[in-house]
């Protein structure tokens, strides 16, 4: 389902390191502000507010990260805005430090995507997402041609997550329908069965077009991995870290 893009904060003083997350952000569907120096954030921060400030420790300027979390948590205006330490260092009393401070979490520069998704969606959302819904075109074949499964058609999913997928088709199952799913990704094919959350007919839904909102029931954990892999391959092509 469509839901509101949040607005995001990246500060950090490498400019590899803000495209790389300022891009796979957006590729998650935020909406994202980098700066690169805590005085930029906070001049940011006075006209728009972010859902989620992300800041390393070393920044340019003369506030590093830690007096960034600080200030933020002593002004009244900022002080319920989510701090997440983005970074690459490993010192533990730092750490300790920041979280005493009131960061709501500490990340390694190389955190998995879905991890980091996890928590942004914890600190934004109320009813947040486990899993990344990344948004793209897959092959998917659904039904067995039993009466149960119903027919079976080739159709193409336009966005999948661990959890589950959408498929635009002109003919959406019911809600509720139990079917089996075969997806084909560029890492292999992934066997599953799905049930209908919610269906569209034409001229309705999020897209004006007719489409069915399918949970994954039945599914291996190589499955699940070969799925994560794929999207994780998608969010991350074409950056470096």
């Amino acid at each position: 389902m469509a839901r509101e893009s949040r607005n995001l904060l990246l500060v950090d003083n490498s400019a590899t390191t803000l495209f790389y997350w300022g891009m796979l952000l957006k590729r998650l569907e935020y909406k994202v502000v980098s700066k690169r120096s805590a005085e930029a954030a906070l001049e940011v921060m006075e006209s728009a507010m972010p859902a989620v400030v992300l800041t390393d420790i070393p920044l340019s300027g003369c506030i590093d990260g830690v007096a960034l979390l600080r200030t933020i948590k002593e002004e009244p205006r900022y002080r319920d805005i989510p701090v997440v330490m983005l970074t690459s260092d490993g010192d533990s009393a730092l750490k300790e430090v920041c979280m005493r401070l009131g960061c709501s979490a500490w990340f390694n520069k190389d955190v998995e995507p879905d991890m980091l998704y996890r928590k942004l969606q914890a600190l934004v959302e109320s009813t947040p997402r486990q899993h990344i819904r990344l948004s793209t075109s897959v092959k998917v074949t659904v039904g067995d041609g039993t009466a149960m499964g119903g027919s079976v058609r080739t159709e193409y999913a336009s966005a999948i997550s661990e959890g589950g997928l959408y498929v635009r088709t002109q003919y959406p199952q019911p809600q509720n329908a139990l079917t089996p799913v075969r997806i084909l990704l560029d890492g292999g094919e992934v066997r599953t069965k799905a049930v209908v959350l919610y269906s569209y007919s034409k001229n309705e839904g999020p897209y004006q077009e007719p489409g069915m909102g399918l949970k994954f029931v039945e599914i291996s954990d190589e499955g699940r991995r070969l799925i994560r892999r794929f999207i994780k391959e998608q969010l991350t092509r074409d950056i470096a870290h």
